[in-house]
């Protein structure tokens, strides 16, 4: 694994799985959350599923955030010996006139996911983390001594929503996930070696992808926003 990721090729390699992976991950969490607004109750049902179950939380969960890690360390990296390796390139060619504005700034909009991820984590996953395993309260529900309260998960979601500031922050985010994905679903395709008769439809996949996902996690905050608003 360590000479496949001395190699300029291998890295790419090794961050456009990471990338691919981590764009699964973003997909299942937007399928469960859109719930939030359409089916309040699956929602719940689902949330408590994922967060109680010990394939999910003990390996998944695991491989998830040693993705996320890898993904943001092995970007710096290539980051940083890119732009070592265009300073003379840009100098003499003008390279910034044959790359995109996204392309360019991957490590900005990387750096402020990267950011935004840790204000999440803050906001659901540590509070969650807190209440399973500090507390010990695995029920899941809004009154852990009675078994037939409501589950708590969908009134959390709604309450994190309530500030203006947050909702702010997290449609800031998601605005500079999409201008990452852009870029990145290609590049991640390309790395892998998918140059064939599906190319075009997969760039077309990716740029749905990169706009409507990011698109749907800001529609649910707004929802939850001016639903607690009224």
């Amino acid at each position: 694994m360590s000479g496949i990721l001395n190699s300029s090729i291998g890295r790419k390699f090794a961050m456009a799985l990471s990338a691919l992976f981590l764009m699964f991950f973003i997909l299942q969490h937007f399928a469960i959350n859109i719930l939030s607004v359409f089916n309040p109750d699956t929602f719940n049902e689902v949330s408590h599923f994922m967060g109680t179950n010990p394939l999910v939380q003990y390996a998944l969960q695991p491989v998830l955030i040693i993705g996320v890690i890898f993904h943001f360390v092995m970007g710096f990296v290539l980051e940083i010996k890119n732009r070592n390796a265009r300073q003379i390139s840009y100098a003499k060619n003008n390279g910034a006139a044959n790359s995109s504005w996204m392309s360019r700034n991957m490590i900005w909009s990387g750096g402020f996911i990267l950011v935004f991820l840790i204000i999440h984590f803050i906001d659901f996953w540590f509070p969650e983390i807190n209440t399973k395993y500090i507390l010990g309260d695995m029920s899941g529900r809004i009154n852990p001594e009675d078994v037939t309260s409501a589950f708590r998960y969908h009134e959390e979601l709604v309450h994190k929503f309530e500030p203006i500031w947050r909702v702010a922050l997290y449609c800031l985010g998601f605005v500079f996930l999409a201008l990452h994905l852009l870029h990145g679903f290609d590049s991640a395709f390309q790395s892998v070696g998918a140059n064939n008769k599906y190319t075009k439809g997969l760039k077309g996949f990716g740029k749905f992808y990169a706009i409507v996902v990011p698109l749907g996690f800001i529609f649910i905050a707004l929802f939850h926003h001016f639903s607690f608003s009224h």
